[in-house]
Order: structure tokens, then sequence, then C-alpha cells
């Protein structure tokens, strides 16, 4: 021990091949233990917002088409589609719909058309981002 080290302090540990020293290693596990801990909120409240978000069928700005039965949309009246949803799904109604459920208020031949729309829905469409969300698998 240093003159300089105070009495209650272990002496520095050996200096291991790489240049390191135990207490570093230590120090550095502690940082990476910090970032999980930090991280662990934000994935739920990720979690949270995707069982709020909203899509809606089909998005605002084609909001006058018919879902065909492949979820393609289609003219309004076109024969054998289904009319827009009356409110967007939430994703957690989504997700459990995807799941083998059913999307809610609906039969279940509109269901499956509009989980077909929902499953052809591209970056920048309306409701993308929140079905992007679902897929993302959850630790």
């Amino acid at each position: 021990m240093s003159d300089d080290t105070p009495p209650d302090m272990p002496p520095d540990p050996p200096v291991d091949s790489d240049g390191t020293t135990r207490r570093r290693a230590l120090l550095l596990g502690a940082v990476g233990a910090t970032a999980i801990v930090s991280i662990r909120p934000a994935l739920a409240q990720t979690t949270a917002s995707v069982m709020t978000c909203e899509i809606p069928i089909p998005d605002p700005a084609r909001a006058g088409s018919y879902i065909a039965a492949d979820g393609k949309l289609v003219p309004a009246g076109t024969v054998g589609a289904f009319p827009p949803a009356g409110r967007p799904f939430k994703g957690e109604d989504v997700r459990r719909a995807l799941a083998g459920g059913q999307l809610p208020g609906v039969d279940a031949e509109r269901s499956r058309a509009y989980l077909k729309y929902v499953g052809r829905l591209q970056s920048g469409t309306s409701g993308f981002t929140c079905f992007a969300s679902l897929q993302m698998p959850r630790g």
C-alpha cells in the first residue's frame, strides 16, 4: 500500500495481460448494467404505446375506399368488398386478431379482409408504424 492510499481502500489489483485491471472491468460491467436498467423502462413504454396506438382501416387519405377480401383497396361500392371501419383499431386489438382472434365489432370475414389490409401497410401509410411495432419481439 502506498502512502497516498486511504487505509480503508485495498491496494489496486494486479494488471491483467491485456492491460486492464479487475477494478476497471468491474466498473465497465457496472456501466453496462446501468444501460440495461435504463433501457427496460423505455421498452415498457414502447409496449404500452403499441397497445394504445391506432391503425385506421383504410388510412385517412383513402377514407372513401372499400377493402377487398384480399386486403387491397377498391372503389366504394365494389361488390364483395367491405366498407371502411367506423373507427381505427387499437394495436392491442390488431395484435390479438393476428394471433388468431378477431377484430372487435366486425364479423370474421371482414376481420380477415381488414387484417390482410393491415399486413399490406407500407411505410408512410397511416397505421404502418403501429403495425411495425406489433411485429417487434418483446423481451
